[in-house]
């Protein structure tokens, strides 16, 4: 028995642990600097730097991002040991995957009980304060960097804050707290060109700045104030905006985002009332113009629209009932009017606010738009003399020609794509004045005879030959393409 306590004896005397004794002064001490060595011997294991492992915010969200930023920004200030926490659950799940270096101490030791003196005298090891929560809460903290602590410690400069956050760290803007340090951090920002930082810091300078200091230093900064507008436009803060033009003194732009305020207004008859009030604004003259027609063209529309409406109802009109309409004229483009005028009003006095005519004086349409617009209707429809009245025009002394400010190559195509007849569309192609062109029209759209007398034109025997293979034997083209060849084999021999 006295064996067996000498042995016990001589254990607890050999061994670095030493027993616990409420009378022994040095004892707390002693154990504070184990508990040191311990955790030292930790953080060896895991003192890498994390700085090129993925972190993720609550959310979610990849730090670094441009939603992250500004979530980040907009959160507002929160306790330190919170921050603390969230950093800790954030780096649990990469612990786990670092390289084990060999340690006499573990983790699962440490706070399984091995290392009793952890328990015995209570220590906050100096990472973070205690609480209530496990203790997989704190394993982590022991594995991160010393730099990473200045995070939480306010130690970096604006300079180090912006290129954290182009990193896509983690950076709290609520430390920068008096004007100067904002405006450096803003400096520091444009300087770094990333526009991602610069919306961020326009953010969290636009929640804790006053308007009028804000638009005050924004005015000598080209940039971020071209940055902000933007993002304001983007997210359709406009009363925000307009305060932010009105203090510099942009009244065209002001003029502007007021009038793009239409769009939001369904009502025909509120946008209209609207856009007559968008007159009197202080727009450039050419804008001012601009504004004009448009009130006009839609107060035209709202007239248009409920006389057309009437009409296709009462079933009065023939060109209703064979063509109903697809869609509301109302809120259309000049053209889609223009287009919809000459496919229904075409025959109209110029008097009626329907007329074509009267559409086209009203708004000085020029003629190639008027033209190709009307073609395009007109052909459409299948009125092919209206098409031919549209392209002939009279001169002083009463001669008549065909004239097409779009040139006869697109009136070609046109009237091919509404499937003109071949006669119709030989009419056109022999006005078309390049010879080239010409020919490649009759050839795609098999104008035979604009072919043949082109080649005729030219005396190109050998293309008349080589095109006679082309045409059906025995064909009109045929016995026409023969003729020429003879008459040209005369001629040489005459």
């Amino acid at each position: 028995m006295s064996r067996v306590r000498a042995d016990e004896e001589e254990y607890w005397h050999s061994s670095k642990f030493r027993a616990f004794t409420f009378d022994d002064e040095d004892d707390e001490l002693s154990q504070l600097k184990e508990s040191k060595r311990a955790v030292n011997s930790l953080r060896d294991i895991v003192d890498d730097d994390d700085d090129d492992l993925e972190r993720v915010s609550w959310s979610g969200e990849p730090v670094g991002s441009i939603s992250w930023s500004i979530k980040e920004t907009a959160s507002g200030s929160t306790s330190s040991l919170d921050g603390r926490d969230s950093s800790l659950q954030k780096g649990t799940s990469s612990y786990a995957a670092l390289p084990k270096q060999p340690s006499s101490y573990s983790l699962s030791s440490l706070f399984k009980g091995e290392v009793r003196f952890l328990c015995a005298t209570h220590l906050c090891l100096s990472l973070s304060a205690l609480t209530d929560t496990g203790v997989k809460n704190y394993a982590p903290e022991l594995r991160r960097p010393k730099a990473e602590y200045k995070d939480y410690s306010s130690d970096w400069s604006p300079k180090d804050t912006v290129r954290r956050m182009q990193r896509g760290k983690v950076c709290s803007l609520e430390r920068f707290r008096s004007l100067q340090d904002k405006l450096v951090l803003l400096d520091e920002a444009v300087a770094g060109h990333d526009g991602n930082v610069i919306t961020a810091v326009l953010i969290f300078l636009k929640r804790t700045l006053r308007r009028e200091i804000l638009f005050r230093e924004l005015e000598v900064r080209q940039v971020a104030l071209c940055h902000l507008i933007h993002f304001l436009r983007e997210t359709g803060e406009q009363k925000f905006l307009l305060d932010l033009l009105r203090f510099l003194d942009r009244t065209e732009e002001v003029a502007l985002s007021q009038y793009r305020e239409h769009l939001n207004i369904q009502d025909v008859e509120k946008r209209r009332e609207f856009l007559k009030g968008c007159i009197g604004l202080p727009f450039s003259a050419e804008d001012t113009s601009h504004i004009q027609d448009h009130y006009t063209l839609l107060e035209r529309q709202i007239i248009i629209e409920a006389n057309d409406r009437h009409l296709e109802m009462a079933g009065q009109s023939e060109l209703f009932r064979k063509y109903p309409r697809k869609a509301s004229i109302l809120n259309m483009p000049l053209v889609t009017t223009l287009f919809y005028s000459c496919f229904y009003h075409y025959t109209e006095a110029e008097g009626m606010f329907s007329s074509p005519t009267n559409l086209k004086k009203t708004f000085k349409i020029p003629d190639k738009q008027y033209v190709l617009t009307a073609l395009a209707a007109r052909a459409k429809l299948r009125a092919w003399g209206d098409v031919d009245a549209l392209l002939t025009t009279k001169n002083w002394l009463g001669y008549t020609k065909k004239k097409a400010p779009i040139g006869f190559h697109r009136v070609v195509e046109i009237l091919q794509r509404n499937n003109a007849p071949v006669q119709v569309l030989q009419e056109y192609v022999r006005l078309v004045e390049d010879v080239e062109t010409r020919l490649n029209l009759a050839t795609k759209y098999k104008c035979h005879d604009v072919v043949i007398e082109t080649y005729r034109d030219l005396k190109d025997r050998v293309q008349l030959t080589a095109y006679k293979s082309k045409v059906e034997r025995g064909s009109a083209e045929e016995e026409k393409i023969q003729s020429i060849l003879g008459n040209m084999v005369r001629n040489v021999y005459s």
